[in-house]
């Protein structure tokens, strides 16, 4: 039943702009699924129905058939329940956001990589201020041997086990404490 409410003027539906909206995001959702590996797609819960179109818009590379395999793609997604696509939408979101925690990972790895080969003694010193259970002999060598081999124009595998070493020490230690924690939750539901 379409049209408005006498009493309060309200529509019954959605406005003709509303449902272009929709349309667009979920046009825009299909793009982002086409994009994605078949490995990446295998995390997401997309529906069976969905893989064979998803599939067809990937092999076809033609600009303008493209375009129309993926407007039908998107036409077969709006005929899934509102749910499945929130689903698909929420672990896209999930799988970005964990991407993006790896990149700020790798960033901090990288910015103390060139602190202790730019200020030695004092960033080391910084460092095991913040992870007491890094191994200062180890590091040290590292960090002499990567700032040697930047010196003489050698190739960088100090600098490289340098960068292995930090990663190990920086997200060796955030895996463990959240080992840790779910442990513990473990333990608690199980009593």
């Amino acid at each position: 039943m379409r049209g408005r409410d006498d009493e309060t003027g309200e529509f019954f539906s959605p406005s003709r702009s509303q449902n272009r909206r929709e349309a667009l995001e979920v046009l825009a959702l299909g793009e982002k699924l086409v994009s994605l590996t078949e490995a990446q797609l295998a995390k997401l819960p997309v529906p069976d129905s969905l893989l064979p179109h998803i599939r067809e818009c990937k092999r076809i590379t033609a600009n303008i058939a493209h375009k129309r395999q993926l407007a039908y793609l998107a036409k077969q997604m709006r005929r899934e329940d509102d749910e499945v696509l929130e689903a698909i939408r929420d672990a896209l979101d999930e799988d970005g956001e964990a991407a993006r925690r790896e990149v700020a990972a790798m960033h901090r790895i990288e910015a103390w990589r060139e602190r202790l080969i730019a200020d030695g003694d004092a960033a080391l010193a910084q460092l095991l201020d913040e992870y007491p259970t890094a191994d200062r002999q180890h590091l040290r060598a590292l960090v002499r041997s990567a700032l040697d081999e930047r010196n003489k124009n050698k190739p960088p595998r100090a600098f490289r086990e340098l960068y292995r070493e930090l990663r190990e020490l920086i997200l060796g230690g955030a895996n463990a404490a959240d080992d840790a924690e779910d442990d513990g939750s473990d333990e608690r539901l199980q009593d």
